[in-house]
Order: structure tokens, then sequence, then C-alpha cells
């Protein structure tokens, strides 16, 4: 079965309502994409995954091309039965690793530069860390973070190992920039970046999936504009916006304004590596389908809930006796079962129910979200809808009791 996406409800805007449907399942868009980096969302079961309401998770090429191996996956009968997950799949191409080990470590940014806070972004950076990588027209040659070995990736490795994985949905392989390359380097990797594409739709061999390409360019309007019309020219069956989203949110909402309409408007536009609460009603407001990052995982882990108010510290002191739930209106596990005194004696007893309990709450908090905001495209009120949640939450604030 190929994979296929209708838009359902168009509007206000951009903003809409489609459906993706793949080998596995159909997906309602807008959605969000929990990362399962090593094959595992992080300390939950398929099953509590599932019940969350999430309709499609997305493995890292590049870990499990070091561990277990492309060729263990595929002997096993692929990444969905080697993961225990029947449902919709994505699979990245490695590009965003090959930035990780790269420019990010070279110049200590990430997609969005001001999320690294004191930086100060006229003053050249000195070099945080040594990258890992070389870039070169044909390819990547990386130095693994596991055992300092030596592998090559290039967009023919990238779509056989991706091939093996048996994902439904692949990535085409391509240069992640960051918010500090100038524009001489960011057009370089620009025009490579192009190359790589059609050597990915040249080396694809299965037709049960479906590649997206990855429109690049930096927060440079020429470039993306460049970008979307050469990748949207081309026969993927959805496409990625990727690489450098500038050096604040207002950037990303520019670029995104930028590309979106010179995509093909009947496939999926997917903001890679974005999903902050506040980062998903501007994405969906202008026209995103899907949406992938480790936010909700990551803060999990570290004791960090969200709530509509602001991120809530789950260690504080203040809520030693506090017999409420994260929020009252939630109706996750966690939330249904569990006192915020509770999540904090967890983390401060370092035990890992509270990791646990913590990503549930923070992944259905998104989901519930992204399902309200579904509602309000199809209502036509989605700007009233964004409106009401960013009124009362505070990006990025930590939320006390009282």
């Amino acid at each position: 079965m190929a994979t296929r996406f209708e838009v359902l409800v168009a509007g206000p805007g951009p903003a809409r309502v489609g459906r993706l449907s793949t080998p596995h399942g159909e997906v309602e868009t807008p959605a969000l994409v929990i990362v399962a980096t090593q094959a595992t969302v992080k300390g939950l079961t398929p099953e509590e995954v599932r019940a969350i309401g999430i309709q499609v998770v997305l493995a890292n090429t590049y870990h499990l091309y070091l561990r277990p191996g492309p060729d263990l996956v595929a002997r096993l009968g692929g990444l969905h039965r080697f993961m225990g997950w029947d449902g919709p799949l994505m699979t990245d191409s490695g590009g965003f690793q090959v930035f990780s080990l790269g420019s990010a470590l070279e110049h200590g940014v990430g997609k969005v530069a001001r999320i690294f806070p004191g930086l100060d972004l006229d003053v050249p950076r000195r070099a945080v860390k040594p990258r890992l990588v070389t870039i070169d027209d044909d390819g990547v040659t990386f130095i693994s973070h596991l055992d300092g070995s030596r592998h090559r990736f290039t967009p023919e490795k990238s779509i056989e190992t991706q091939e093996k994985l048996g994902a439904d949905i692949i990535l085409a392989f391509d240069e992640c920039t960051s918010p500090l390359h100038d524009y001489e380097y960011t057009r370089q990797a620009l025009e490579r970046t192009h190359r790589w594409a059609l050597r990915c739709l040249a080396a694809r061999t299965r037709s049960d999936q479906a590649l997206f390409g990855i429109v690049q360019g930096g927060a440079y309007r020429d470039l993306r504009e460049a970008s979307a019309r050469f990748i949207g020219s081309l026969p993927f069956e959805g496409y990625a916006i990727g690489g450098s989203l500038g050096r604040s949110k207002d950037d990303m909402h520019r670029i995104i304004e930028w590309v979106v309409p010179l995509l093909p408007e009947d496939r999926p536009r997917h903001l890679l590596g974005i999903g902050e609460p506040e980062d998903l009603l501007a994405g969906i407001a202008r026209g995103i389908d899907l949406f992938d990052c480790v936010a909700p995982t990551r803060l999990g882990r570290h004791g960090a809930a969200y709530t509509a108010r602001g991120r809530l510290n789950l260690r504080s002191a203040a809520l030693k006796d506090d017999p409420a739930p994260i929020e009252a209106d939630c109706d996750c596990y966690t939330c249904r079962r569990f006192s915020r005194a509770y999540l904090r004696h967890l983390f401060n007893a370092g035990e890992m129910l509270g990791p646990r309990l913590a990503t549930i709450h923070n992944i259905r908090f998104l989901q519930r979200l992204i399902e309200g905001a579904r509602a309000a495209i199809r209502a036509g009120a989605l700007n009233e809808y964004a409106a009401d949640f960013l009124a009362s939450y505070r990006t990025g604030a930590t939320e006390l009791p009282g």
C-alpha cells in the first residue's frame, strides 16, 4: 500500500485538517510525532504511547545504524516488529545528527539559536567542542559517539539503511546548517542538499515507503524560497522544513511563511525538531501538518511538566504536601491517579516511576493541544483557540502553586 494524503478541512488561513494513510494505519493531521530515538519512546511501552493518543512515532536512523544495526533489525522483521509498534512509523535520514556532531558542537547552538540562554549572536563563537564529522559533496564521514569508530553516510547509504529499518515514512539525506552559518556556507549546503535529494530519489527501491524531501536554506529568504521551489518540484510524497530556523521564534515563523505557500498543497508538511506548545499552534496556523520533538520526553525525565500556565517544576519544595494533580482537567493516567506531592517524592527519591509519569503527562498535554487545534480548525475557530491558550501560557516559565 502506498502512502496517501488528503486535505479534509482547509482554513482559517493556511491551517488544515488532513488524513495521512500509511501501510500501518492512518494519521489525522495536524499530528504530533513522538520521538523514539533508539526504537523506543523513552520510558514508555508502545501500549502506553497508543493510549495517550499518539498516532505516529519517529526513530533515529543514525543511532539505529550504529546500534543494533539495520541488518539485524531487518532479519528480525523490521522496525515495527522489532520495537512492538504496529502503527505508522517514521525514520529520519541521519542528517540532523551530522549537524549535532558537527556545527552544533562547534558553534554551541541548536536549530533556533536563541534557545541557548546568554548567547551573544553578534560575537563570533569559539568552538565549544571539536566536530566529529567531515562533510564533502559526496557524503559525510563521522566518528561514532559510542566507540570512536569511523563511518560513512551518503544519500544512497541513508536510503539503504532506512529501507532495511522499514519505516512507513523516510526522509531524504540533507545537510542541516547552523544559525551561525553565513550566507555563502548556507548556499553551498543548500546546493549539496538539492543534489543529495535527487540521489535519494534515484536510490529508493521500496514502493511501500513514502520519501519526504527536506527544504533547507537557513534564515535567508531567497535560499528558502529557492529550496522550496526545487524540492517541491520533485516527486516526494511529503516535504519537511529542516535546518536552521533562525535566531528567534519570530525568525522561525517567517521561514514557515516563506516556505509553505511554495510547497504542493496535496502533500503533507513536516516541521522537523520543533514541538513546544506555542510552536505547535504557530506552525499549525501557518499550514504545518506534522511536528516531531524530544521536548515532552526530555522535560519529563528531568522533572518538568507542562501546564496551561507554563512548566511546573516537580522537584519544587512548594509541592511537598500538594494533593492536586499536575492539572485538574487533564485526562492522562498520571493526573487521574497521582498528586503533585507524590510526583515530587518520586523525583526526590530517584524512583524511575517519576520520569515515566511526567512523560505520560507531557505527551498527553501536547496531544490534547493538537486535538483541540484540529477541532478548532473544523469549527473555523483556530485563532480564538490559540489566543485563549496563549493568554494563560507563559513560554518556558515554571509555574508555582497559588
